[in-house]
């Protein structure tokens, strides 16, 4: 066959060479081929004839009305989910590789009469113009702390012209949230930009039909930082686009450094932020040049901080419970009728009297949930025992599995009444000496299978005599050698 390369050969040799049967044989035709070629004056691919023809008859032709009117109908289906149902209504018709011819078809179609395809418009940046921020879930990566599952969010915030980002732990997606890491950014980048976009958080944008864009708080975070807030529209999170992508590839490069690192788990949470921020560093190393436009052109930050907290005015009910953001709180029970203020932050909840904080509590997850600390209700519960076994949150007044078993054996001994006495004056030792010392005494009770009871938990808690240690169990390693020996006896 001849080639493009061989007829541009031979145009050139006619022009040099005096014979021409000696420019075609350097060429590499024959004088006939040669000839044809210069009277055309053309090139092979320029006279080669478009293959627009099937080799091979379409096995699909018949049926394909029948295809297009279910694509036109629902453009999402995919041509696997097709050709799954034409086999079954088909037995023995269309063998697994006609799938590709199916497919190319379908392609063929959607291209040319299909829908129209949704277009994205390139943007143009401007330095210091607009940054992003949005929250992303890292459950999927698997990282453990001390063993333990960390289940937790980023909220990660990028600015569009450097794509600069940086981010902080968080575990709801909560106003609380969106402050500390919006100011934690702000702070970090040293400079404020001229405009914020979210999507459309219910933290912080108020719904369609409420005269306010913005909700009240988020608003006040907004100005203090002088900063511009924007959204995205409803349904279009491509308008968030930019921190959208930074997602995939902030967390793609999370799972490659873990897995560099050779361990999903880390010794504490410092040591996951630490990590962390190491990478945010390593990726933003690569804009330098692009950041230190940005820079140049960024605001001054305020003088301070904004407190990221809710502020909760209420009143300290008869069952010396507080409700937070749909969750229960326990306090001291000497606030009880008391006008307090309780202030929620993103993992802690203080509680305020007279201008002063007089307790601080781990802020629960989620909602219709409950912490009830047995220290702020004991004394009560110590005169009342017997609204013990039906308190609604008593499952809360067992600070570890010993107080649980020992409250279980009390009531196998002793009866209801009793039991509930006995135990509410361990848990009452426990607040007013040390729940530790009570957990060990429980420990020598259970592990040498000893009568428990008030009395004696009392005399081992205050008895000076050396503890015996805990109890180690050693589990030997399985010998699978019979197991095998088994299956090699089957086998033959």
């Amino acid at each position: 066959m001849v080639t493009d390369q061989q007829v541009r050969r031979l145009f050139k040799l006619v022009q040099t060479t005096d014979h021409f049967g000696t420019a075609a044989a350097k060429a590499g035709m024959d004088e006939k081929t040669a000839r044809k070629y210069l009277g055309l004056g053309k090139l092979p691919s320029q006279i080669a004839k478009e293959h627009d023809w099937r080799t091979r008859k379409d096995p699909f032709e018949d049926i394909w009305p029948d295809i297009r009117e279910k694509l036109e109908v629902n453009p999402q289906l995919e041509a696997k989910t097709l050709f799954d149902a034409l086999q079954r209504e088909n037995p023995g018709r269309y063998g697994d590789g006609q799938l590709r011819s199916l497919q190319r078809k379908i392609k063929i179609w959607r291209a040319s009469a299909g829908p129209a395809k949704e277009v994205f418009f390139a943007q143009t940046h401007t330095p210091g113009r607009l940054g992003q921020s949005d929250f992303t879930h890292m459950n999927e990566l698997g990282v453990t702390i001390t063993g333990e599952a960390f289940n937790h969010l980023i909220y990660h915030f990028v600015l569009t012209y450097s794509n600069w980002e940086t981010g902080t732990i968080c575990f709801s997606e909560s106003f609380e949230s969106l402050s500390e890491g919006l100011q934690n950014a702000l702070w970090t980048l040293g400079g404020v930009p001229d405009m914020h976009r979210t999507d459309r958080l219910t933290t912080a944008v108020q719904k369609a039909d409420h005269p306010d864009e913005f909700t009240r708080r988020y608003q006040d975070l907004l100005d203090h930082y002088g900063l511009t807030g924007c959204k995205t529209n409803s349904n279009s999170p491509h308008e968030n686009g930019d921190v959208e992508q930074s997602h995939h590839r902030f967390k793609r490069a999370v799972k490659q450094a873990l897995l560099l690192r050779g361990s999903y788990d880390f010794a504490s949470r410092d040591n996951y932020n630490r990590f962390l921020q190491g990478l945010f560093n390593q990726l933003n190393a690569g804009r330098k040049q692009r950041f230190a436009q940005e820079q140049q052109v960024l605001h001054r930050l305020p003088e301070s901080r904004i407190e990221a907290c809710k502020k909760i005015m209420t009143t300290v009910g008869p069952s010396s419970t507080i409700r937070a953001n749909h969750n229960v709180y326990s306090v001291d029970s000497r606030l009880i009728g008391e006008r307090i203020e309780a202030r929620l932050y993103v993992e802690r909840l203080e509680i305020w009297y007279g201008q002063r904080r007089v307790d601080t509590l781990p802020r629960l997850r989620g909602e219709d949930r409950h912490a009830i600390n047995y220290r702020h209700i004991i004394d009560s519960l110590v005169r009342k025992p017997g609204a013990f076994d039906n308190f609604r949150y008593r499952d809360d007044l067992f600070p570890t599995t010993r107080f649980r078993i020992a409250y279980d054996s009390l009531k196998k001994c002793h009866g209801l009444p009793v039991a509930a006495r006995q135990y509410l004056n361990i848990l009452h030792m426990a607040a007013r000496e040390s729940e530790s010392g009570v957990d060990e005494a429980l420990r020598i009770l259970i592990e040498n299978d000893m009568r428990i009871g008030d009395e004696q938990v009392k005399a081992l808690v205050n008895s000076k005599q050396h503890k015996p240690a805990v109890t180690e169990v050693h589990i030997p390693d399985v010998d699978l050698s019979a197991y095998d020996e088994l299956l090699q006896e089957v086998c033959s």
